[in-house]
């Protein structure tokens, strides 16, 4: 069985696979630096890199944001042990809360109660030998959620349930991409000594906020990502869609 860090890695790059209409035809190889390796039909070799993106100066909150969030984490976590009771089922779960509705304790509960039905529904079309995901959206849900993205993938064999941008809110998504491209950059001497033809790097991220403004799209238009890497893509998994930056 493979470590947890890689099983979740390899439903993503298959999840990747899946939304990425140009992904190469060839058999996935799970490996270290880089993190996949694809035998393509034409005897070349592809490694592709997957980085989360970080928010390196994360939004500062408040008082009432952190109440927030916990009565968000525990609906996550109460929602788990629901579905955990009755469905052996392992899937990678991630929670979008809407903004415009705030959270209370007297909806923890029931918010819980009708997300894990709502997600039972879906799961009844996995197919546990393959790839499958959803997007539960919000005509299937208490107004306090905004959306379940859930992904489930014969590799993984314990379950990941969490809210969307758990790691903090980016004040400078910009930033972060660059920021994310340069640390991987640093580490591409490390990954061509594998002797592929191709590199590609992949940067995940479950919600994508527009800071200031300033679009995904305008960023793409407006900046010229500097990098040895032959392809950058940034893989936003909630909505799904895929953006090249390079």
């Amino acid at each position: 069985m493979q470590p947890e860090k890689k099983q979740l890695e390899i439903l993503l790059i298959n999840y990747f696979k899946e939304c990425f209409a140009n992904f190469p035809n060839g058999r996935i190889t799970p490996s270290e630096s880089p993190d996949f390796i694809i035998k393509m039909k034409s005897k070349n070799n592809l490694g592709i890199e997957l980085t989360r993106l970080n928010p390196e100066n994360p939004k500062i909150l408040n008082h009432h944001e952190i109440e927030q969030i916990q009565l968000r984490e525990k609906i996550v976590a109460t929602a788990k042990t629901l579905f955990e009771k009755s469905s052996p089922l392992k899937i990678f779960a991630k929670f979008l809360f809407s903004e415009s509705h705030l959270m209370s304790h007297e909806k923890e509960l029931i918010t819980a109660v009708k997300a894990v039905n709502s997600i039972y529904r879906a799961a009844k079309n996995i197919k546990q030998e393959k790839l499958y995901f959803k997007i539960i959206t919000n005509n299937n849900l208490k107004n306090e959620l905004h959306q379940i993205l859930i992904v489930s993938h014969p590799a993984l064999k314990y379950s990941i349930w969490e809210r969307s941008n758990n790691l903090g809110i980016s004040e400078n998504i910009t930033g972060d991409i660059l920021t994310s491209v340069k640390k991987k950059e640093e580490k591409l001497k490390l990954y061509k000594k594998q002797r592929l033809n191709y590199y590609w790097l992949v940067i995940t991220s479950d919600r994508l906020y527009e800071i200031n403004n300033y679009t995904i799209s305008e960023f793409i238009n407006k900046n010229t990502v500097n990098s040895h890497f032959q392809h950058i893509f940034l893989f936003d998994i909630a909505k799904p869609i895929v953006y090249q930056l390079k």
